[in-house]
Order: C-alpha cells, then sequence, then structure tokens
C-alpha cells in the first residue's frame, strides 16, 4: 500500500530561518510607534486567547519568537482543542519586544489552527469509514511545511512533500509519454524503487493502468456513483485490496460522505491549505 513520509515536526533550522525572515519582512528599520511609546525597561504579561472553539497550532513557535529574555507558560499544545475564551499562552517579558512580534506570530499561528481545524473536522467525518483525509501541494509559497504539520496535527494526512518526494502521473503526463502504459513503464524503469501512481478520470483509464499493473491510482472528479465503479473494478483484479486508492476533487462537507463511502483508501483536498478560514487568536496585555 502507498504511504508518503509525515511531518511531525519541522527542523529548527527551517524555523529559524523563516522566523527571521518573517520578522524582516514586518520590521526592516525597527517599530517606529513601539520605540516612540514604550520604554524598553517595561515588563508586561500577555495572554494568547482562543476567540473560537478550534485546534491549536504554534506552540512550536512560541520559542523561536521569545528566547531566554522571555517566560512563556504554553497551555494548550500543538493539535490539542481550545475552546472560545481558553488562554492559549501567557508571555512574560520585555512589552516592547511583545508588541514588535505580535502581529507576524499571530498571522502564523491563526493560520496553522485553522488549518488544523478545518483538517480535524474532514478527519473525523472519514474516520468511521477508515479513509485518510490527505493534504496537496497547494499550499502558501514558502510556507509548506508549517501549513502541512498543521494539516498533521489536525488529524490529516501528508501527501507527497514535493516533487522529489514521490511520483503522480498526471494528466499532461500521460499526454507527453505516450499514453497510461507508456507514462507507467517510464516511471518505473527511471525510478524502480518508487511506486507511480496515476492519475485517471474514467474507466477506459482504469483499464489500461490495470493492463500496466499499476499500484495505487488517484481518481479524479468522479460523480460517487463512477467512483463505485471503479473502485469495483480495481478491486476485482489480483491482488485489488492492496491497490491504494486516492479520490480528489471538490470534496466539501457537506458531499464527501458520499465518497467515503465508496471503498477508497483516502481523499486529498486541496482546500485544506488554500481556502480555510483562519482561527480566532487574540493577544492582549
Amino acid at each position: 500500500m502507498l504511504e508518503y513520509e509525515q511531518i511531525n515536526r519541522i527542523p529548527p533550522y527551517l524555523v529559524n530561518y523563516k522566523v527571521a525572515e518573517f520578522l524582516l519582512e514586518d520590521i526592516p528599520l525597527g517599530d517606529l510607534t513601539t520605540e516612540a511609546t514604550v520604554d524598553k525597561n517595561e515588563i508586561a504579561t500577555a495572554e494568547l486567547r482562543a476567540q473560537e472553539n478550534m485546534i491549536f497550532v504554534g506552540e512550536f513557535l512560541f520559542y523561536y519568537f521569545f528566547d531566554e529574555k522571555f517566560q512563556v507558560d504554553s497551555l494548550i499544545k500543538d493539535g490539542e482543542g481550545a475552546k472560545n475564551g481558553d488562554v492559549i499562552a501567557r508571555i512574560t517579558g520585555p512589552a516592547y519586544l511583545i508588541l514588535m512580534r505580535e502581529r507576524v506570530l499571530l498571522n502564523i499561528i491563526q493560520r496553522l489552527s485553522g488549518i488544523a481545524t478545518m483538517a480535524h473536522k474532514f478527519a473525523l467525518l472519514a474516520k468511521p469509514f477508515g479513509v485518510k483525509i490527505l493534504d496537496t501541494r497547494k499550499t502558501s509559497p514558502g510556507l509548506r511545511m508549517f501549513e502541512r504539520f498543521a494539516v498533521k496535527m489536525g488529524g490529516g494526512s501528508n501527501h507527497r512533500l514535493d516533487l522529489s518526494s514521490g511520483i503522480l502521473i498526471k494528466d499532461n503526463h500521460i499526454k507527453a509519454a505516450g499514453g497510461i502504459k507508456n507514462a507507467i513503464e517510464k516511471c518505473r524503469n527511471k525510478f524502480p524503487e518508487i511506486t507511480p501512481e496515476i492519475e485517471v478520470e474514467n474507466l477506459e483509464q482504469i483499464e489500461e493502468a490495470l493492463e500496466a499493473n499499476a499500484e495505487a491510482f488517484l481518481l479524479d472528479n468522479m460523480t460517487p456513483e463512477l467512483m463505485k465503479q471503479a473502485v469495483y473494478l480495481i478491486r476485482a483484479k489480483p491482488n485489488g485490496k492492496n491497490i491504494f486508492i486516492e479520490a480528489s476533487g471538490g470534496m466539501t462537507f457537506d458531499n464527501i460522505q458520499d465518497y467515503l463511502a465508496t471503498g477508497i483508501n483516502a481523499v486529498s483536498i486541496g482546500a485544506l491549505t488554500h481556502s480555510f478560514k483562519s482561527a480566532e487568536i487574540h493577544l492582549e496585555f
């Protein structure tokens, strides 16, 4: 069965690099307002508070924004639920530094918590069917590792991280290779250690892929009725129960259960990282 590497943590060097980049973008030549109004010796305690129910992600970032000059008390960990009004963390330290970093920190943790919350809702719907909720490469440039970590913390799973992490043969690859069978064979010849996944849109393409002994399918933009036929066709083949079947295309909270009951292994949802709603989190002294 096809498996992709999961993002259970983000390498510290990457977090450090990105936080420095984010802060430089927002504070290129200093925070003029804070420098004019706040004494550098003033110490303050700020609370991060949830303003709606959510799955929180961002605790790992606190220690990159706030170093040894601060005391950070995290009350809610990455992947845990927070209710409206809950205090997520308390941060004590130089007031001027908290104010300078507040907006950038909130931008990131609101985004990650929104993604995790959406992934959690989909994962709850999929769990009774034993179906995985997968993310996609439709991520914000520069934030892919962060956003897909949030999907994992919300109860979803990660698809291939990048173009170097797996083979997914799509329609344009098929055209360029001269057909499904040629595309699969070329991938196997070039990278025999990697299981290629083939994107198909109809039963005829599935038949052609099965003739090439395809081991993983992406059923794209099918109706639930057509998907049931596709799954039956794949599972009927020798070793068909071990073939990985993924579905994608227009899955929403309203229609996903029709797809979950078709016998697939996973659903990939681009909306997890391109159409989510950022969570409401507030920081206040």
